[in-house]
């Protein structure tokens, strides 16, 4: 097994990336936009997150962009911070679902036996159940604050992890280097981490794209519903459910958030597309 270095990878990327397709550079670029306008909310908004700056439901305007929501607070600066707050929670709640369904599956492939049974089973069960109503359910009980948010829907969404990352992990676990690996003496810690893991990583980096997706739309759901992310925090799923009354008067202003919902889904689905492509060795073109 062969490891590429790192400016080795940078430079590989960056040719694949110029050689890519179309579609795959219009995520890339969508995907740039909303963390620039994440990272720069409150340098990008003219006002601050939840000031009431006119009478609710202004309409679109030179001072107010994109008008007033339901409160008199400013639309275009609920959008800035709205990208802040959905993905930089989304990100989190992947990143931790990733942690611990990547490293379940990863154990359960590696020490197979009752490690694996056990594991098994504890996500059979977990994923009997529906996740939204699973995830309302466990929000109710638990509470609706942002750590809360993070770690129900982290456990949830980490069962879907673990069962990708054991399939791939249990096809590189009967491979010809993994068992050279043991027989060199080599533990279970060093094979998952430096036999196995590198192999898989291609297709785990594409699934973490179709989770982030995954988890950011459902994020967006539940404030919807009223159990995501509480006001006066900024969150797209909220802000359609509190303009929503806009739509019954032709204004397009609740499509907004919802557009913006569905522009960087698309754009991730379009970039997770291109890697799959480029991680199986297919032509792209």
């Amino acid at each position: 097994m062969t490891f590429l270095s790192a400016p080795r990878i940078i430079r590989t990327g960056a040719s694949k990336l110029a050689s890519s397709p179309l579609s795959a550079k219009f995520g890339i670029s969508v995907i740039i936009l909303y963390t620039l306008a994440a990272l720069f909310a409150p340098h990008l908004a003219p006002y601050s997150e939840a000031e009431i700056v006119a009478t609710p439901f202004e309409p679109w305007s030179a001072q107010f962009w994109l008008g007033t929501d339901s409160l008199g607070r400013d639309m275009f600066t609920r959008l800035m911070f709205g990208a802040r707050n959905t993905l930089g929670i989304a990100l989190m709640t992947t990143v931790l679902a990733f942690s611990i369904g990547a490293s379940a599956g990863l154990a359960a492939a590696t020490f197979g036996g009752w490690t694996d049974q056990l594991l098994s089973r504890l996500v059979d069960v977990l994923m009997s159940i529906p996740q939204l109503i699973f995830a309302l359910l466990l929000l109710s009980i638990f509470g609706t604050s942002i750590p809360a948010l993070v770690i129900v829907i982290a456990v949830l969404d980490s069962t879907r992890v673990f069962r990708l990352a054991r399939a791939v992990a249990i096809n590189a676990a009967v491979s010809d280097y993994v068992e050279v690996s043991r027989l060199r003496g080599e533990g279970p810690i060093w094979i998952m981490t430096r036999e196995i893991l590198p192999n898989i990583a291609p297709t785990l980096i594409s699934e973490f794209g179709l989770r982030f997706c995954f988890v950011f739309l459902l994020i967006s759901g539940l404030s919807f519903l009223g159990l995501g992310i509480q006001p006066p925090t900024a969150d797209w799923g909220s802000m359609v459910r509190d303009s929503a009354t806009l739509i019954t008067y032709g204004d397009i202003t609740p499509l907004l958030p919802a557009g913006a919902i569905a522009l960087l889904s698309v754009a991730i689905n379009m970039v997770v597309d291109w890697l799959l492509h480029w991680a199986s060795g297919l032509n792209e073109h």
